[in-house]
């Protein structure tokens, strides 16, 4: 292997792995804020892609079907407790959010379809779409379990992939697409040619990252998150209420999960189920990083690209196997170096 190959592997790797480190500081605030292991993050990432490739062939995203349907639900769900509790007064804003509120996304993303806008306008529109999906699934899906143990969520998360991926199936078809970059300049460095589309990526990986820094240590929401986080139960019996941090939490992690899917839509061809790949190989990267540093997450993941891209030159049929038996040792390591209290109690 020469030097040169050895610094496109690299360039390779620190691009596929800038994506995989935003998706486990996505997996990491879900399951640190509410225990849940977040199997369908993948699925903002899919959904955001093929949205934004439908908007660009002149097609309303299959996606305003799946944000319709979720907000009526939860309009329904909403209503029944408002009612329950005798606040018909609740009733109004309940409709002007959840069922309102997706009609008129769907108007504007059925309208963007139908003109020729620029990148950016159509980038928000697949904002405006995917990023709701994240609360309306956690009040489904999730917060009717919040208090069920960490293996009841991760089947219901393992439920809510399948559905998704199901959906994605039939909102999108089975063709994969792939989108138009921001820019298509390249600059020679070297011997390397890089694409502004790899620099677009690893800029705004780098940026989500200041950002999500600067909101946990600067803003009063961040911090609330961080103290349900740390104690679920002291930060209830602060007066954090664990239902907000949850659906905020779900915020994120779709407003990260989309502005995935739309750096990667360029780089790689998606398909519907290409999400649930990607998705496990940042929570690879967050198992590497311990599943409690930020910081050590997001280089979990860059290690996991550079991997990645070196094992596709060795072992190309091998390359996934690799990757996914990293998680092995760190795992059986854990294991061995933490203490057990609930075994410890039973033996006193």
């Amino acid at each position: 292997m020469s030097a040169d190959i050895v610094l496109w592997l690299v360039q390779d790797g620190i691009t596929t792995g800038a994506i995989y480190a935003l998706l486990a500081l996505a997996l990491l605030l879900v399951f640190a804020v509410t225990r849940i292991i977040f199997v369908p993050q993948g699925e903002f990432v899919s959904y955001a892609a093929l949205s934004l490739g439908m908007l660009q062939t002149g097609q309303t995203p299959g996606t305003v079907w799946v944000l319709i349907a979720g907000g009526a639900i939860v309009a329904v769900l909403e209503g029944a407790s408002a009612l329950a509790r005798r606040e018909p007064a609740r009733l109004a804003r309940i409709l002007a959010v959840y069922v309102a509120g997706p009609l008129a996304i769907a108007a504007l993303a059925r309208w963007g379809a139908a003109h020729a806008l620029g990148l950016w306008a159509q980038m928000a529109i697949v904002a405006a779409l995917v990023v709701p999906l994240g609360p309306l699934l956690y009040r489904i899906a999730y917060r009717p379990l919040a208090d069920a143990s960490v293996l009841v969520l991760f089947i219901v998360s393992m439920a809510a992939h399948y559905v998704l991926s199901g959906l994605g199936l039939v909102i999108f078809g089975g063709e994969g697409l792939r989108t138009n970059p921001i820019s298509e300049a390249r600059f020679d460095v070297g011997v390397l040619k890089i694409g502004a589309q790899s620099v677009w990526v690893a800029g705004a990986s780098l940026v989500c990252m200041i950002a999500l820094w600067l909101f946990f240590e600067h803003t009063l929401v961040g911090k609330a998150l961080r103290a349900t986080a740390i104690n679920r139960v002291g930060a209830r019996l602060a007066g954090i209420p664990a239902g907000l941090t949850g659906s905020i939490a779900f915020v994120l992690a779709a407003a990260i999960g989309a502005a995935s899917g739309v750096l990667i839509s360029p780089i790689a061809t998606i398909y519907y189920d290409s999400g649930l790949m990607i998705s496990l190989k940042g929570f690879v990267g967050a198992i590497l990083g311990g599943m409690a540093s930020y910081p050590l997450a997001a280089l979990g993941a860059l290690g996991v690209g550079l991997i990645e891209s070196f094992s596709s030159f060795w072992a190309s049929a091998l390359k996934e196997t690799i990757v996914f038996t990293l998680i092995i040792p760190v795992l059986l390591w854990r294991s061995l170096a933490s203490r057990h209290p609930a075994v410890e109690d039973e033996e006193e």
